[in-house]
């Protein structure tokens, strides 16, 4: 029989969820993209932290199919700029289409990606379709993109409630990272984040936000 045991809520009145509600939209509000990093250190303690947030995420039959992969080695950290920048000519010279070059266009990207190796930290997210365990044998993991899109989510979201930055960085493909991180063949690069401190001076593309009425729709009872 599967164990159980009492759940702790939280007790908020309305008005302080909504308070509490109101709090963290604004602040994830001003979250942005960051491709220009500071030298700044970034505690270990801190980037451990935001990994134990991140693998609190709710997974598929709580399987966890995630690897996080933390490198702040200059060596490995360049390796990765190199095959990434690699994938990435490849892919604004030759794969991208004209209409994906044009919608890229406000935000000054190419293919050269220098924060890789600039920002303290990067974070490599693998996805494990399934596991293996001790005797060799195989144990299948379910809805393995979306546990671990789950888990990036709170990774960028704990990352901005920390004070640092990020990027969504998906160069692909991703394999290299697979070979550079000696990861076994269970695991495929899902995600790469780059983190520290914004730059002094770093600027972003102005952007505007779909609106509520523009992404929620409702079904409400009269």
């Amino acid at each position: 029989m599967p164990k159980f045991r009492p759940f702790q809520a939280q007790k908020l009145s309305p008005e302080e969820s909504l308070k509490k509600a109101l709090e963290l939209e604004a602040l994830l509000e001003k979250r942005r993209s960051i491709r220009l990093f500071s030298e700044r250190p970034v505690a270990k303690e801190l980037i451990q932290s935001l990994v134990r947030t991140a693998s609190s995420a709710p997974s598929g039959a709580h399987k966890q199919p995630w690897t996080f992969c933390i490198i702040s080695d200059p060596e490995i950290k360049q390796q990765i700029r190199q095959a990434a920048e690699k994938e990435e000519y490849e892919s604004y010279t030759n794969r991208m289409s004209e209409e994906w070059l044009e919608a890229l266009k406000p935000f000054g990207t190419n293919w050269e990606k220098p924060f890789l190796e600039r920002a303290p930290y990067l974070i490599v997210i693998f996805k494990k379709s399934y596991d293996i365990l001790p005797d060799g044998s195989r144990s299948k993991n379910y809805y393995v993109n979306e546990s671990v899109g789950l888990a990036a989510g709170f990774l960028i979201s704990a990352i901005h409630q920390a004070g640092l930055v990020t990027l969504t960085h998906t160069p692909s493909p991703m394999n290299f990272l697979q070979e550079i991180l000696q990861r076994p063949k269970n695991e495929k690069p899902f995600l790469l984040l780059p983190i520290g401190y914004a730059a002094e001076g770093c600027e972003v593309p102005d952007l505007r936000r779909k609106s509520l009425d523009e992404v929620a729709l409702y079904w409400e009872a009269d």
